[in-house]
């Protein structure tokens, strides 16, 4: 279980919201720093 607002959960809620490869550039998600992963959280997830 990873900490809430670490690089871990957020690729955490990434995946079980069907977010498995960044948008753009098509890299997994665990090769991105942390406040690329929370800008692309409250993009795609928070604003649906």
């Amino acid at each position: 279980m990873a900490y809430h607002g670490s690089k871990g959960w957020y690729v955490q809620q990434l995946k079980l919201n069907g977010v498995n490869k960044h948008p753009v550039d098509r890299r997994k998600l665990e090769s991105y720093k942390t406040s690329t992963l929370r800008n692309l959280y409250f993009e795609l997830i928070t604003k649906k």
